[in-house]
């Protein structure tokens, strides 16, 4: 499989793809030295931050700026985008110096952190910045449905299940009772439903980041207090 169909990408611009692949270290044994991949990784780092911070803003309504700017960081990190090269294969793409690729650059994580962006941003260049968005959330979902929300918000759901616990022994019970959208942006619904009552409901990119936006919701509520009082 071609680096374009691992992409699900077909660049008009084929010179593109060549420079976001081609490793600085170039320089060192090509004269005069060819383009490398900086300035499009420059460019990339600004369209993936964007893309994402613009999926997170979208997908998760109740969460406030410290919740999305984890969220972000934990997609957008040098060491998650190495990982989801390694999962496209790309250090096998890159193009570098022989003593870069004697020393290990092919699987240095910074190598790939920068062949991400720079893939990115020449997909920017090629088709604008909706294609790019497209295919970066695309590349994306696996980093997005290990998201863990509940980390980065105090966990509700643990928070609201504590507050019951100290009511009833019932514990609330968690239903997802919608999905929509194509498969690289689903959007989830949840509903949090304790003794017969629904306490929230809330949406996200996966089902558990949609059940712990319903118990944030609930936290937000508490309907339980109708019960209690």
């Amino acid at each position: 499989m071609s680096i374009e169909e691992r992409l699900g990408y077909h660049f008009k611009d084929p010179f593109l793809l060549e420079v976001a692949l081609s490793h600085p270290s170039l320089s060192s044994e090509i004269r005069p030295a060819p383009p490398d991949n900086q300035r499009l990784e420059f460019l990339g780092d600004a369209v993936l931050e964007l893309a994402v911070t613009d999926y997170l803003y979208q997908s998760h309504p109740d969460f406030q700026e410290g919740v999305l700017t984890k969220l972000r960081s934990s997609v957008v990190s040098k060491s998650a985008l190495a990982t989801t090269a390694v999962r496209l294969e790309i250090g096998e793409e890159l193009k570098m110096s022989n003593g870069e690729e004697g020393s290990g650059g092919r699987m240095r994580a910074s190598n790939l952190a920068d062949a991400m962006e720079s893939l990115f941003g020449a997909i920017y260049l090629d088709a604008g910045f909706a294609a790019a968005r497209e295919i970066i959330l695309r590349i994306l979902e696996p980093e997005f449905e290990q998201l863990d929300p509940d980390t980065t918000q105090g966990n509700s759901k643990g928070e609201l299940q504590e507050i019951l616990q100290k009511l009833s022994p019932e514990s609330p019970d968690y239903n997802i009772t919608s999905e929509e959208g194509p498969p690289h942006s689903r959007t989830f619904v949840a509903s949090v439903n304790w003794m017969n009552e629904e306490l929230g409901t809330g949406e996200g990119p996966s089902k558990k980041s949609a059940e712990t936006a319903a118990a944030t919701k609930a936290l937000q509520l508490k309907l339980w207090e109708n019960k209690s009082s």
